[in-house]
């Protein structure tokens, strides 16, 4: 379907860049072990709680914030969890103490709660219920990706150590944070909420497409669920 395609081609990429971040993010407190607990005199398992703490909070705001996300739109919803958890990512190169590294990393995981499902629950908009399994899986890939590129920018952003007075655990936050705050913001300038806002859709839209965006608040988890169920 040439649509499809070219909804692909429009969403997909910068989906999966922003994924990625998600990723790099996500993982680089592993990358920032070792000089973190040597510099703050912090134990294995001060470190391992502190790590811990943003699934706490990842699963404490995980279905609040898909229950939000539906109501005020996947666009919004999306910007907002990705300049949050961009900043508090950032704020990581403050840490001092055991209590500021649990706080940080519960507050990580709070803003990042929802984030996947807002993809997913977005894309299910433009893309047919046919090809969404096709389209799902190459957003997906982004993992292996982020995994390639994570070990080498890390170690890269860590040998930044004395540059600017900084430590290379807290140039590492400070720089895979910032672009998730970039992106976050472009977000609201690059995804249309909806299919009859892509100026960039000259073709005629096939009613699969036009007939899947945007259900009533009552039947958008409802139908979300389906749709995940079926894959």
């Amino acid at each position: 379907m040439p649509v499809t395609a070219k909804v692909t081609r429009r969403l997909i990429p910068y989906l999966f860049l922003c994924y990625i971040v998600n990723y790099l993010d996500r993982f680089n407190i592993s990358f920032a072990a070792l000089e973190m607990k040597a510099d703050l005199g912090m134990g294995d398992a001060v470190y391992g709680l502190g790590a811990g703490m943003f699934f706490a909070g990842y699963v404490t705001f995980e279905i609040p914030s898909n229950l939000i996300l539906q109501r005020v739109g996947a666009r919004w919803w999306i910007a907002r969890i990705m300049v949050t958890w961009g900043a508090l990512s950032c704020c990581m190169m403050f840490v001092r103490t055991p209590a500021t590294f649990y706080t940080l990393r519960f507050l990580l995981g709070l803003a990042e709660a929802g984030f996947l499902p807002g993809i997913i629950f977005y894309l299910t908009h433009w893309i047919p219920a046919r090809d969404r399994a096709r389209v799902f899986a190459l957003f997906l890939t982004s993992t292996a990706l982020a995994g390639v590129v994570g070990g080498p920018v890390s170690a890269a952003l860590l040998k930044l150590r004395g540059v600017g007075g900084l430590a290379g655990w807290q140039w590492l936050f400070l720089v895979e944070g910032l672009p998730a705050v970039v992106l976050g913001v472009t977000t609201l300038l690059y995804l249309p909420d909806r299919v009859s806002h892509a100026r960039w859709l000259s073709t005629p839209i096939p009613p699969a497409i036009c007939s899947a965006p945007f259900p009533g608040p009552a039947s958008r988890g409802r139908s979300l669920m389906r749709d995940f169920l079926r894959m």
